[in-house]
């Protein structure tokens, strides 16, 4: 998702609409260990990127949906904090029986809201655990629901092996300057 969304900004920044990907704390080239990041820092940091920049508009991905900046935009396939957390506790689940290492999801649950927990490689702490645990999106009628479909094909999360779709990013960069034009 990190090429498709990248080559989103890049298409935009083409047709003239500036646009940036900056960098939550904790994830990617942030110095900030990831650790110590909760939901809420998320957010902070989203709308302190956003004020910084002179964001007039958002788009929000997935998961990302949860920690979207105070602005006018787009949600694409939005995903509440509570079902990313479900998907991806239930993948450690799958892969500690595959190891032969007996876990379940609530026995999880509950230490990763004390101790933190890895999933999918990366070390979560207790607070972004506990505040995924009942993350549903917010109520957010400026944000403009973007489903999967209307970019012509499945999510790209959604494949076996992750790949890019070039004719995906177009299309949500062409429904993203349609919007704006209107």
């Amino acid at each position: 998702m990190r090429q498709f969304t990248a080559e989103v900004v890049r298409l935009l920044g083409e047709r003239g609409v500036p646009a940036s990907l900056p960098d939550l704390p904790g994830a990617n080239e942030s110095l900030a260990p990831l650790e110590a990041q909760s939901l809420e820092s998320w957010r902070a940091a989203a709308s302190e990127a956003a004020w910084q920049l002179g964001c007039t508009h958002v788009l929000a991905i997935r998961a990302g949906a949860n920690a979207a900046p105070e602005l006018p935009g787009w949600a694409y396939a939005a995903l509440p904090g509570k079902n990313a957390l479900r998907g991806l506790l239930r993948a450690r689940v799958l892969a500690s029986k595959e190891r032969g290492v007996p876990e379940d999801r609530d026995g999880l649950l509950e230490s990763g809201k004390t101790d933190g927990l890895e999933l999918a490689g990366y070390r979560l702490g207790p607070d972004m655990i506990a505040q995924l645990e009942n993350a549903e999106l917010p109520d957010r009628p400026e944000l403009r629901p973007v489903a999967a479909a209307e970019l012509g094909g499945p999510g790209l999360w959604l494949r076996a092996e992750p790949d890019h779709d070039a004719a995906q990013a177009e299309a949500l960069v062409e429904l993203i300057c349609t919007d704006l034009d209107a």
